[in-house]
Protein backbone atom coordinates (compact mmCIF):
# COMPACT_ATOMS: atom_id res chain seq x y z
CA UNK A 1 0.00 0.00 0.00
CA UNK A 2 2.78 2.41 0.95
CA UNK A 3 4.66 1.58 -2.24
CA UNK A 4 1.53 2.27 -4.30
CA UNK A 5 1.13 5.67 -2.66
CA UNK A 6 4.78 6.47 -3.33
CA UNK A 7 4.38 5.57 -7.01
CA UNK A 8 1.22 7.69 -7.23
CA UNK A 9 2.99 10.67 -5.64
CA UNK A 10 5.90 10.27 -8.04
CA UNK A 11 3.52 10.42 -11.00
CA UNK A 12 1.57 13.36 -9.61
CA UNK A 13 4.57 15.53 -8.76
CA UNK A 14 7.24 15.25 -11.47
CA UNK A 15 10.73 16.38 -10.54
CA UNK A 16 11.73 19.64 -12.23
CA UNK A 17 15.23 19.93 -13.67
CA UNK A 18 17.30 23.09 -14.01
CA UNK A 19 18.53 23.80 -17.53
CA UNK A 20 20.98 26.24 -19.10
CA UNK A 21 19.65 29.65 -20.10
CA UNK A 22 20.35 28.98 -23.79
CA UNK A 23 18.77 25.50 -23.75
CA UNK A 24 15.70 26.76 -25.72
CA UNK A 25 17.98 27.03 -28.75
CA UNK A 26 18.67 23.31 -28.39
CA UNK A 27 14.92 22.66 -28.21
CA UNK A 28 14.42 24.53 -31.46
CA UNK A 29 17.19 22.49 -33.08
CA UNK A 30 15.67 19.21 -31.91
CA UNK A 31 12.22 20.39 -32.90
CA UNK A 32 13.43 21.15 -36.40
CA UNK A 33 14.96 17.67 -36.60
CA UNK A 34 11.57 16.17 -35.68
CA UNK A 35 9.89 18.39 -38.27
CA UNK A 36 12.31 17.20 -40.94
CA UNK A 37 11.90 13.55 -39.96
CA UNK A 38 8.09 13.62 -39.78
CA UNK A 39 7.91 15.50 -43.08
CA UNK A 40 4.45 15.64 -44.59
CA UNK A 41 2.67 14.64 -41.39
CA UNK A 42 3.79 17.71 -39.46
CA UNK A 43 3.38 20.02 -42.45
CA UNK A 44 -0.15 18.70 -43.02
CA UNK A 45 -0.92 19.47 -39.39
CA UNK A 46 0.56 22.94 -39.82
CA UNK A 47 -1.45 23.47 -43.00
CA UNK A 48 -4.67 22.56 -41.22
CA UNK A 49 -3.94 24.96 -38.35
CA UNK A 50 -2.98 27.68 -40.82
CA UNK A 51 -6.16 27.25 -42.86
CA UNK A 52 -8.25 27.45 -39.71
CA UNK A 53 -6.31 30.52 -38.57
CA UNK A 54 -6.75 32.26 -41.92
CA UNK A 55 -10.48 31.64 -41.74
CA UNK A 56 -10.72 33.12 -38.24
CA UNK A 57 -8.53 36.07 -39.20
CA UNK A 58 -10.75 36.78 -42.21
CA UNK A 59 -13.87 36.63 -40.05
CA UNK A 60 -12.34 39.00 -37.52
CA UNK A 61 -11.12 41.52 -40.09
CA UNK A 62 -14.38 43.48 -40.11
CA UNK A 63 -14.32 43.93 -36.33
CA UNK A 64 -10.98 45.63 -35.85
CA UNK A 65 -10.55 44.88 -32.15
CA UNK A 66 -10.80 41.17 -32.94
CA UNK A 67 -7.58 41.18 -34.97
CA UNK A 68 -5.20 41.77 -32.03
CA UNK A 69 -7.52 39.66 -29.88
CA UNK A 70 -7.18 36.82 -32.37
CA UNK A 71 -3.39 37.13 -32.50
CA UNK A 72 -3.15 37.04 -28.72
CA UNK A 73 -5.75 34.30 -28.51
CA UNK A 74 -3.77 32.13 -30.90
CA UNK A 75 -0.87 32.16 -28.45
CA UNK A 76 -3.20 31.30 -25.58
CA UNK A 77 -4.75 28.15 -27.07
CA UNK A 78 -1.77 26.92 -29.14
CA UNK A 79 -0.48 24.49 -26.45
CA UNK A 80 -3.76 22.57 -26.57
CA UNK A 81 -4.09 22.62 -30.36
CA UNK A 82 -0.57 21.20 -30.77
CA UNK A 83 -1.20 17.95 -28.87
CA UNK A 84 -1.08 15.84 -32.04
CA UNK A 85 2.37 17.22 -32.84
CA UNK A 86 3.64 16.35 -29.37
CA UNK A 87 2.44 12.81 -30.06
CA UNK A 88 4.43 12.74 -33.31
CA UNK A 89 7.58 13.77 -31.43
CA UNK A 90 6.88 11.01 -28.92
CA UNK A 91 6.61 8.50 -31.78
CA UNK A 92 9.96 9.66 -33.16
CA UNK A 93 11.53 9.45 -29.70
CA UNK A 94 10.34 5.83 -29.39
CA UNK A 95 11.70 5.08 -32.89
CA UNK A 96 8.20 4.32 -34.14
CA UNK A 97 6.81 5.00 -37.59
CA UNK A 98 5.20 8.45 -37.70
CA UNK A 99 1.44 7.93 -37.77
CA UNK A 100 -0.53 11.17 -38.06
CA UNK A 101 -3.91 9.47 -37.67
CA UNK A 102 -2.85 7.84 -34.40
CA UNK A 103 -1.25 11.07 -33.19
CA UNK A 104 -4.47 13.00 -33.77
CA UNK A 105 -6.24 10.75 -31.26
CA UNK A 106 -3.42 10.44 -28.72
CA UNK A 107 -5.38 12.71 -26.36
CA UNK A 108 -7.74 9.81 -25.58
CA UNK A 109 -5.13 8.32 -23.23
CA UNK A 110 -5.86 11.12 -20.74
CA UNK A 111 -9.03 12.56 -22.25
CA UNK A 112 -10.64 14.05 -19.15
CA UNK A 113 -7.61 15.99 -17.97
CA UNK A 114 -6.71 17.16 -21.48
CA UNK A 115 -10.29 18.32 -22.03
CA UNK A 116 -10.19 20.27 -18.76
CA UNK A 117 -6.88 21.84 -19.78
CA UNK A 118 -8.41 22.82 -23.13
CA UNK A 119 -11.38 24.34 -21.34
CA UNK A 120 -9.06 26.41 -19.15
CA UNK A 121 -7.29 27.79 -22.22
CA UNK A 122 -10.58 28.45 -23.99
CA UNK A 123 -11.88 30.42 -21.02
CA UNK A 124 -8.69 32.49 -21.01
CA UNK A 125 -9.21 33.17 -24.72
CA UNK A 126 -12.81 34.30 -24.19
CA UNK A 127 -11.77 36.52 -21.30
CA UNK A 128 -9.01 38.10 -23.40
CA UNK A 129 -11.47 38.76 -26.24
CA UNK A 130 -13.83 40.58 -23.85
CA UNK A 131 -10.99 42.62 -22.37
CA UNK A 132 -9.83 43.59 -25.87
CA UNK A 133 -13.38 44.68 -26.75
CA UNK A 134 -13.62 46.81 -23.61
CA UNK A 135 -10.26 48.48 -24.25
CA UNK A 136 -11.28 49.23 -27.81
CA UNK A 137 -14.67 50.61 -26.75
CA UNK A 138 -13.03 52.95 -24.23
CA UNK A 139 -11.14 54.57 -27.11
CA UNK A 140 -13.64 54.43 -29.97
CA UNK A 141 -17.02 54.11 -28.28
CA UNK A 142 -19.67 52.63 -30.58
CA UNK A 143 -17.65 53.38 -33.73
CA UNK A 144 -16.01 50.44 -35.48
CA UNK A 145 -13.36 51.84 -37.85
CA UNK A 146 -11.56 49.64 -40.32
CA UNK A 147 -8.10 48.31 -39.57
CA UNK A 148 -6.27 50.88 -41.70
CA UNK A 149 -7.93 53.71 -39.76
CA UNK A 150 -6.87 52.18 -36.46
CA UNK A 151 -3.27 51.81 -37.69
CA UNK A 152 -3.34 55.46 -38.77
CA UNK A 153 -4.70 56.56 -35.39
CA UNK A 154 -2.39 54.47 -33.25
CA UNK A 155 0.88 54.54 -35.17
CA UNK A 156 0.90 57.87 -36.97
CA UNK A 157 -1.37 60.31 -35.15
CA UNK A 158 -0.09 59.53 -31.67
CA UNK A 159 -3.54 60.14 -30.22
CA UNK A 160 -4.21 56.54 -29.28
CA UNK A 161 -0.92 55.49 -27.73
CA UNK A 162 -2.73 54.71 -24.46
CA UNK A 163 -4.83 52.17 -26.38
CA UNK A 164 -1.72 50.56 -27.83
CA UNK A 165 0.02 50.46 -24.47
CA UNK A 166 -3.07 49.01 -22.80
CA UNK A 167 -3.34 46.28 -25.44
CA UNK A 168 0.31 45.37 -25.06
CA UNK A 169 0.24 45.56 -21.28
CA UNK A 170 -2.90 43.52 -20.71
CA UNK A 171 -2.07 41.13 -23.55
CA UNK A 172 1.40 40.54 -22.13
CA UNK A 173 -0.09 39.83 -18.70
CA UNK A 174 -2.44 37.22 -20.19
CA UNK A 175 0.39 35.69 -22.22
CA UNK A 176 2.75 35.44 -19.23
CA UNK A 177 0.03 33.87 -17.09
CA UNK A 178 -0.92 31.27 -19.69
CA UNK A 179 2.70 30.54 -20.61
CA UNK A 180 3.61 30.02 -16.96
CA UNK A 181 0.75 27.58 -16.44
CA UNK A 182 1.02 25.72 -19.74
CA UNK A 183 4.66 25.60 -20.87
CA UNK A 184 4.88 21.84 -20.23
CA UNK A 185 1.25 21.10 -19.34
CA UNK A 186 0.01 19.65 -22.63
CA UNK A 187 3.00 17.35 -23.26
CA UNK A 188 2.86 16.24 -19.61
CA UNK A 189 -0.85 15.45 -19.83
CA UNK A 190 -0.25 13.51 -23.03
CA UNK A 191 2.68 11.55 -21.64
CA UNK A 192 1.65 10.81 -18.04
CA UNK A 193 -1.59 10.15 -16.12
CA UNK A 194 -1.69 13.48 -14.27
CA UNK A 195 -4.58 15.90 -13.84
CA UNK A 196 -4.81 19.38 -15.35
CA UNK A 197 -4.17 21.20 -12.06
CA UNK A 198 -1.02 19.18 -11.36
CA UNK A 199 0.17 19.87 -14.90
CA UNK A 200 -0.39 23.61 -14.49
CA UNK A 201 1.42 23.67 -11.14
CA UNK A 202 4.30 21.69 -12.63
CA UNK A 203 4.59 24.21 -15.46
CA UNK A 204 4.74 27.02 -12.94
CA UNK A 205 7.48 25.18 -11.03
CA UNK A 206 9.47 24.84 -14.27
CA UNK A 207 9.27 28.60 -14.81
CA UNK A 208 10.27 29.38 -11.23
CA UNK A 209 13.23 26.99 -11.39
CA UNK A 210 14.44 28.25 -14.79
CA UNK A 211 13.51 31.94 -15.14
CA UNK A 212 16.22 32.77 -17.68
CA UNK A 213 15.57 29.83 -19.97
CA UNK A 214 11.81 30.28 -19.75
CA UNK A 215 12.04 33.98 -20.55
CA UNK A 216 14.14 33.19 -23.62
CA UNK A 217 11.78 30.40 -24.64
CA UNK A 218 8.75 32.70 -24.35
CA UNK A 219 10.53 35.39 -26.40
CA UNK A 220 11.48 32.89 -29.11
CA UNK A 221 7.92 31.59 -29.34
CA UNK A 222 6.47 35.10 -29.51
CA UNK A 223 8.99 36.15 -32.15
CA UNK A 224 8.35 33.13 -34.36
CA UNK A 225 4.57 33.51 -34.06
CA UNK A 226 4.82 37.18 -35.03
CA UNK A 227 6.81 36.16 -38.11
CA UNK A 228 4.04 33.70 -38.92
CA UNK A 229 1.38 36.38 -38.67
CA UNK A 230 3.52 38.83 -40.67
CA UNK A 231 3.33 36.36 -43.56
CA UNK A 232 -0.50 36.36 -43.30
CA UNK A 233 -0.34 32.98 -41.54
CA UNK A 234 1.47 31.20 -44.40
CA UNK A 235 4.65 30.92 -42.36
CA UNK A 236 2.70 29.11 -39.66
CA UNK A 237 2.60 26.01 -41.88
CA UNK A 238 6.21 25.43 -40.80
CA UNK A 239 6.47 27.57 -37.66
CA UNK A 240 3.57 26.03 -35.74
CA UNK A 241 4.77 22.40 -35.96
CA UNK A 242 8.36 23.51 -35.40
CA UNK A 243 7.45 25.21 -32.11
CA UNK A 244 5.26 22.27 -31.09
CA UNK A 245 8.01 19.70 -31.67
CA UNK A 246 10.47 21.93 -29.82
CA UNK A 247 7.99 22.18 -26.94
CA UNK A 248 8.02 18.41 -26.60
CA UNK A 249 11.79 18.52 -26.16
CA UNK A 250 11.42 21.35 -23.65
CA UNK A 251 9.12 19.10 -21.64
CA UNK A 252 11.55 16.18 -21.83
CA UNK A 253 14.46 18.34 -20.68
CA UNK A 254 12.59 20.08 -17.87
CA UNK A 255 11.02 17.05 -16.18
CA UNK A 256 12.38 13.69 -15.04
Amino acid sequence: MDHALERHAAVDTPHVRRVETLQPLVWLSRGYADLAQSGRSSLAYGLYITAFGVMLLALSWGATYLVPAFIGGFLLVAPFVAIGLYAISAQIERHERVDLARAMFAWRANAGSIALFGLMLTLSLLLWERVAAILFALSYGDTVPDLSAVVQDVVFSGEYWPLLLAFFGVGAAFAVMVFTLSVVSAPLLLDRPVDAVTAAITSMRCCLANPGAMALWAALIAGLVLIGFATLMLGMIVIFPWIAHASWHAYRDLLD
